[in-house]
């Protein structure tokens, strides 16, 4: 993570926390991104740097529950469907919440640099979650999987 990423991650109130994440998923699991593992392994690492940076929240990776039930988003670009176990519309990659309430502070989506999915999905979901379940935060994480940079290519705060 360069300087200038690290200062864009502090304009919100999370960034500091995050940076502090983001930082421990680079020097402990670098080897998962010299191997170019998959997404999920990748951020279920970060949720748990996340986690002992938010003790009073709960971290969770790819929830899908409002409240108990399937966590619904209208996107009609997307054509979401709850039931989809693929990751593709209303599973959060991380999200930073309490559960069984209202109480959403931050939701994260990542991609890697070897993903052929566009991020403007992400960005749609992401704006998505910050209207709809008001969620305070968001977060878009683009990863560097190149073998001799791995780490850090992009971040995006999303607004609504």
């Amino acid at each position: 993570m360069n300087e200038e990423q690290l200062e864009y991650l502090k304009t919100k109130e999370p960034g500091e926390l995050v940076a502090k994440a983001l930082s421990c998923l680079f020097r402990e699991d670098r080897k998962l991104f010299e191997i170019n593992v998959n997404e999920r392994s990748i951020t279920h690492r970060l949720a748990l740097y996340l986690r002992n940076l938010y003790e009073d929240w709960d971290v969770d990776c790819e929830y899908n529950r409002d409240k108990g039930e399937p966590k619904e988003l209208e996107i009609p670009e997307l054509k979401p469907d709850n039931k989809d176990t693929d990751a593709q519309t209303v599973f959060p990659d991380i999200i930073i919440h309490k559960r069984d309430s209202k109480e959403n502070y931050l939701v994260i989506e990542a991609k890697k640099t070897s993903s052929t999915a566009s991020k403007d999905t992400d960005i749609i979901k992401l704006k998505a979650f910050r209207k709809q379940l008001e969620y305070k935060y968001a977060l878009f994480i683009e990863f560097s999987v190149k073998p001799n940079e791995p780490g850090l290519n992009s971040l995006e705060w999303v607004d609504a």
